[in-house]
């Protein structure tokens, strides 16, 4: 986003107050030009609020903002909380420039936990163009999240022209504010926002950005000063705020003590999890924002407790104030104003971060109302053409009437010409069609050994003692059925791929061709008698013998038409463009624990010990050291490669096939799914305590244990036609 000169309003919602900011940079230089920050009638998450007095209390505060605040003339940028939002950064393979937002898209709809139909979601390069790394951030909320928070505005006519997560815009702020803190990758800086009900913790470097959203916040304090003295929640949020100078002073911070340390041990594990995963990076410093900060003794516990030198900014560096804003009335709120300060930034094309969450239909609808002053004199346009074309057409059907003869003349001479053709294409005919008939009969056999080839094809890129060395003996003893010897390798570190069903379906055009729903719960070729290519059933079965119908699970297979009854009819026929292939389904399950690295791991092309099933199927003739008659097929493309991919619950939405069903022991006697051969369980299922209870976290939710995941993986391979394959499967 380029630098533009102007002013905007941002605004960010909280749980206990609505934080506004207007920013200009219309002097040339960033400038605060009006604040407010309003608190609410009532925490929004205090304990007996409802959602319809939730909505009342925002719409309230919105109403006094608009009345105090002239917006008109100003973009209007707004955030949303992290909890409702999704953000990932991932590393692109190299590709041209032009088909980055293609891959992009694949990944959306691979990373986000969502059906893409139902999120808002946008994507921004995070490396300098001409890096050898190409990493991208995608972001996301669900549409109902988003429009829930824009309607809060609609109700006040307020137009909002951006949406923004607010751990971007604390990312945004703190590269513009402090670029002395982000100046080398090697160095980070946590911005740590402690807000109402959620702290974000955002890890911030030069180039890279990571976060985190902690459930705890100001109000966990007031639920533990509740549940100590007996208060509601309003007069604890009050004997919270006044704790300083109450007698009760070390009665009240010894019932927030717990939740002191509750903060500390989550704020450690983040960072520790930071550390693993960025050895190089050192985090130096934590800048403290948001309204938890200004509780006693918070941010000094939290320093001594991490060890990581802790400030909480009383200015913004950047930022000047218009004479015309009160700078003790601004200096007193600048731990609220973080998030604003960043939405700001990105608003005015200041920020690194430039992503927009904001549907795409209110935005066309905003660009249609800027335009609407051009529709005028386009239609006057149009209208002056319409006139001219009028005009001409008057003029080209007189010339039309004048030239009849000359019309009747060269139709005949092109019905006469049609009619020679028609007989040279009969006699034609006479003579190719014997020799067509022979070639037909011939053709049944011609490809007898591609289904089998593509079946052995398959099976040699699952892990096996030639894919997976390392794990041969899991392999030898699974083999031999020895459970025992079994069950004493870890479950989860097992990589085996169990195949319940397998779908192989020809077809001419394999660009064109598409992934049926699942098929598996349909007859072989539909509810009728006949298969595919119009054969009777027995016939189709005996096809089927022919061609390899074995497998592991359940298989299907459709036939190339070259060997049908069809095909020697002449029935079939194709474009010159269309490739044959066949379109495949195969779905199974695996107990390893890292299903994304056993299937597609990401950075492994020149490593071909660290493949995938996937990455294999990519390089099929080096991952069998031979060359094979198939191509996997745009695999980059959603339309012609997916992968689904889920925990095996037996409560869930999962593939049919999959394990025993059994009886958990204990008193809660739940239904679960077990590894027929070992007898493991493989379902997600509760974890029970010592005494046969569900096991209950300290947050109130049940702990669940996930052992085995499902895949269902839709692809395309493109067929050599010309070789049959039959050395490859006698090889493979």
């Amino acid at each position: 986003m380029a630098e533009r000169y102007g002013s905007v309003w941002a605004i960010d919602i909280g749980n206990s107050s609505l934080k506004a900011l207007r920013l200009s940079n219309e002097s040339g230089a960033l400038e605060v030009t009006g604040f407010d920050n309003i608190q609410h009638g009532k925490i929004l998450t205090g304990t007996g609020v409802s959602a319809a007095e939730r909505d009342e209390l925002i719409a309230l505060s919105l109403r006094q903002f608009v009345q105090e605040n002239d917006i008109s003339g100003d973009e209007v940028i707004v955030a949303v909380p992290s909890q409702n939002s999704f953000a990932r950064f991932v590393n692109l393979p190299p590709v041209e420039k032009k088909r980055i937002p293609e891959i992009v898209k694949f990944e959306a709809s691979q990373q986000i936990p969502f059906d893409i139909s139902e999120v808002q979601w946008d994507w921004q390069m995070m490396t300098a163009e001409g890096s050898a790394e190409v990493k991208v951030g995608i972001f996301a909320i669900k549409n109902e999240v988003v429009s829930g928070e824009l309607e809060h505005f609609a109700r006040e006519n307020i137009a909002v022209g951006y949406v923004q997560m607010a751990p971007m815009a604390l990312y945004n702020y703190l590269l513009y504010d402090r670029s002395d803190l982000t100046s080398s990758d090697k160095q980070a800086v946590v911005v740590l926002n402690i807000g109402a009900e959620i702290t974000d913790l955002v890890v911030c470097t030069k180039s890279s950005v990571w976060q985190r959203t902690i459930p705890m916040g100001g109000n966990a304090f007031t639920r533990a000063i509740s549940e100590t003295f007996k208060l509601n929640f309003q007069k604890a949020e009050k004997l919270k705020r006044t704790a300083p100078m109450s007698k009760y002073a070390r009665q009240i911070l010894q019932a927030m003590k717990p939740v002191f340390a509750d903060l500390a041990s989550e704020i450690q594990r983040s960072i520790g999890y930071y550390n693993n995963s960025n050895p190089t990076t050192k985090i130096v410093r934590i800048v403290a924002l948001g309204g938890g900060t200004k509780m006693r003794g918070l941010l000094q516990y939290l320093q001594q407790s991490l060890q990581i030198p802790i400030e909480r900014p009383d200015s913004f560096k950047q930022l000047r104030i218009s004479a015309a804003v009160s700078a003790a009335k601004f200096h007193e709120s600048v731990c609220d104003f973080g998030i604003v300060y960043g939405l700001g930034i990105q608003s005015l094309g200041l920020g690194r971060i430039e992503s927009n969450l904001l549907p795409k239909s209110i935005e066309r609808s905003m660009a249609w109302a800027v335009k609407s002053k051009y529709f005028v004199a386009a239609a006057l346009l149009f209208l002056l053409f319409s006139v001219l074309a009028f005009a001409r057409t008057f003029v080209d059907r007189m010339s039309y009437a004048s030239k009849s003869g000359v019309r009747r003349e060269v139709g005949m001479l092109i019905s006469e010409a049609r009619e020679a053709e028609q007989e040279l294409n009969r006699v034609k005919s006479q003579s190719s069609r014997y020799d067509a008939s022979m070639e037909k009969e011939f053709d049944l056999f011609k490809y007898r050994d591609v289904i089998a080839s593509l079946h052995q094809t398959l099976f040699s890129v699952l892990p096996n003692e030639k894919t997976n060395p390392e794990q041969s003996e899991l392999y030898r003893v699974f083999k031999a059925g020895d459970v025992a010897a079994l069950r004493k390798i870890d479950r989860g570190e097992r990589k085996q791929v169990f195949v319940t069903e397998m779908s192989v379906r020809y077809t001419e055009d394999i660009e064109r061709a598409d992934f049926r729903s699942s098929g598996f719960q349909e007859r072989l070729d539909g509810s009728g008698g006949t298969g595919s290519g119009g054969m009777p059933y027995d016939e189709q079965a005996l096809m089927m013998m022919l061609y390899g119908g074995g497998g592991a699970g359940r298989s299907r297979y459709s036939i190339p038409p070259s060997a049908t009854r069809s095909s020697r009819t002449g029935a079939a026929s194709t474009t010159a463009e269309a490739e044959p292939g066949f379109v495949v389904t195969i779905v199974g399950y695996t107990p390893y624990k890292d299903i994304g690295s056993l299937m597609d791991p990401a950075g492994v092309e020149n490593d071909q010990e660290s493949w995938g099933i996937i990455t294999r199927l990519m390089h099929l003739n080096e991952a069998i050291g031979k060359e094979v008659p198939f191509e996997l097929y745009k695999k980059t493309e959603i339309d012609h490669f997916e992968l689904k991919t889920g925990e095996v619950d037996i409560g869930g939405n999962i593939p049919t096939g999959i394990g025993e069903r059994s009886v958990q022991p204990g008193e809660n006697k739940e239904q679960i799914l077990i590894d027929p051969m070992t007898k493991e369980v493989i379902s997600k299922v509760t974890v029970l305590d010592e005494y046969g209870k569900k096991k209950i976290d300290r947050f109130g939710k049940v702990v669940e244990e996930v052992h085995d995941y499902w895949f269902v993986l839709n692809a395309k391979f493109k067929w050599k036609k010309g070789d049959t394959g039959a050395e490859q499967a006698k090889d493979v």
